[in-house]
């Protein structure tokens, strides 16, 4: 993608446009904040049920996945049993985990990517990904389903599945999407807060710096929108622009 026509303007014109521009980002900053905390005086729901997953530790409850804190965010991450690997979009997502652990433990936050996968093959991929994040098995629980980020047999053959809180054709058997749970000091779990779609966007940093720059995302054309993300161990080597200051020029 090129921009050749883009305006050029002088140093000045470029900073009444910039301050407009910070206005504008003022005011998503604002209802931003407004919007977490409406997220945070959510109600929360119970959690009764008793779910139990597979980890390299052995079988751990939903409470023991807190691993001492409060509170817990849950990457649903699309690894259907018997597939070659993990959805390439969710490991786009998880790329972005590591970095962030030590920053959320002092928050009193744990995250942990589940998946209906057996163990073995999300601890061959976790390797071959170079990823350090807990990540366990649901496939023996109706945790997925619970959650809204499987769908059976007969739900897929019916057209439509219950996904992102509607009704809606859904072309896989996982779906992705972000959970958070609190745990109080009697050992309660709680739900707070579930987002599907492009609210696990919230995860994606790249797409932060993307959105900075003048070409973007660069995702209109393709078939869907996510269609040039590979897991990153998959990427050819990236082009670069031919340029007279490049080496050798």
């Amino acid at each position: 993608m090129n921009i050749p026509h883009h305006p050029v303007a002088s140093a000045e014109q470029w900073l009444a446009q910039r301050k407009a521009l910070l206005a504008r980002e003022k005011e998503l900053t604002h209802l931003k904040d407004q919007v977490a905390r409406e997220r945070r005086a959510l109600p929360w729901v119970r959690i009764d049920k008793h779910y139990v997953f597979d980890t390299p530790s052995g079988p751990r409850t939903l409470a023991e996945l807190f691993e001492g804190r409060r509170q817990l965010v849950v990457q649903h991450f699309m690894y259907t049993p018997g597939a070659e690997q993990g959805c390439k979009s969710c490991s786009y997502m998880a790329d972005h985990t590591d970095g962030a652990l030590a920053h959320l433990a002092q928050r009193d936050t744990t995250v942990v990517a589940v998946s209906r996968a057996p163990l073995a093959e999300l601890e061959r991929m976790r390797k071959r990904m170079g990823w350090r994040f807990a990540w366990v098995s649901s496939g023996e629980s109706d945790f997925n389903y619970d959650f809204h980020v499987s769908f059976t047999p007969q739900e897929l053959a019916g057209g439509t599945v219950y996904y992102n809180y509607v009704q809606q054709p859904f072309p896989h058997p996982d779906a992705p999407g972000v959970s958070v749970f609190y745990k109080d000091d009697t050992g309660q779990v709680y739900l707070t807060y579930s987002t599907y779609g492009r609210g696990v966007e919230v995860m994606m940093h790249t797409y932060n710096f993307l959105d900075l720059t003048p070409l973007g995302r660069n995702e209109d054309g393709l078939s869907y929108t996510m269609e040039w993300v590979r897991h990153h161990d998959r990427y050819e080597t990236a082009p670069v622009a031919a340029s007279c200051c490049a080496a050798g020029a």
